[in-house]
């Protein structure tokens, strides 16, 4: 029979105290690691230093006024500058989302993780932010009306539209739904929408819907490409005009 295992002496030795109950000093010092790696290791300048690449990279000429500061957060969140060729905007829709939220307007997504994405400290009245995907209403309201959870728990929300700011990141049925809303009259019109879902169903085609319309300000990444991860950079950067908040 083989002997248990034993833990290497070294191991043990670097468990040990020293009398007085001081750790020894390789203990201590493990807070601390060294690295053999030349990284940046400042969030701030990390984020500077971002930012300057993605301005230096991009043509952001072509995007209405306001926009190109937007932009530059979403191009961040996916790593791929040539987003800012499939971004598309309402001449107001940055004036209107901002004037919104200073107002104290709601935050009204449809997916948790964009609701999770929005930075709280960027938000300039305490602002709510809100998804009602998990609750207990939702899977019966979305048998009722013959659709996705996602758009079920928006129109829960719809007495809340007028003048919020929607976010819409993952579902295009979602954002389908809000437009019928709308035209039915069966909800208010928001402020803004910001109408990136991703997918290869249905995304594509939401979003030019969206953009289509001139009685909406909107924010939308054509084509299949979205997500929570853009559609909260894109929020984060309405809210609050300073690129960075140390």
């Amino acid at each position: 029979m083989r002997p248990p295992l034993r833990r290497p002496a070294h191991t043990a030795h670097r468990c040990r105290r020293h009398r007085g109950g001081h750790l020894s000093h390789r203990r201590k010092n493990r807070s601390a690691p060294l690295s053999g790696y030349d990284y940046i290791t400042d969030g701030n300048e990390i984020y500077r230093r971002s930012f300057a690449t993605i301005r230096a990279e991009t043509d952001l000429s072509g995007l209405p006024p306001g926009v190109d500061d937007i932009a530059v957060r979403m191009i961040h969140a996916c790593g791929q500058v040539d987003l800012v060729d499939d971004i598309a905007a309402s001449d107001g829709v940055v004036a209107a989302a901002r004037a919104a939220l200073r107002a104290g307007a709601p935050i009204l997504c449809d997916a948790m993780m964009v609701a999770s994405g929005v930075t709280a400290a960027r938000l300039p009245a305490d602002n709510e932010v809100l998804c009602l995907l998990r609750d207990a209403r939702v899977p019966d309201h979305a048998r009722r009306i013959g659709n996705t959870r996602s758009a079920a728990a928006l129109e829960l929300l719809a007495d809340r539209f007028e003048g919020a700011v929607l976010a819409i990141g993952n579902a295009p049925t979602a954002l389908f739904h809000v437009l019928d809303l709308i035209d039915r009259g069966d909800a208010p019109r928001p402020a803004a929408i910001i109408g990136i879902p991703v997918g290869f169903i249905g995304a594509a085609e939401s979003k030019a819907a969206l953009a289509e319309r001139t009685d909406l300000e909107h924010l939308v990444v054509h084509g299949r490409r979205g997500g929570s991860a853009i559609t909260a950079a894109a929020l984060n950067a309405l809210a609050h005009e300073q690129e960075i908040i140390a």
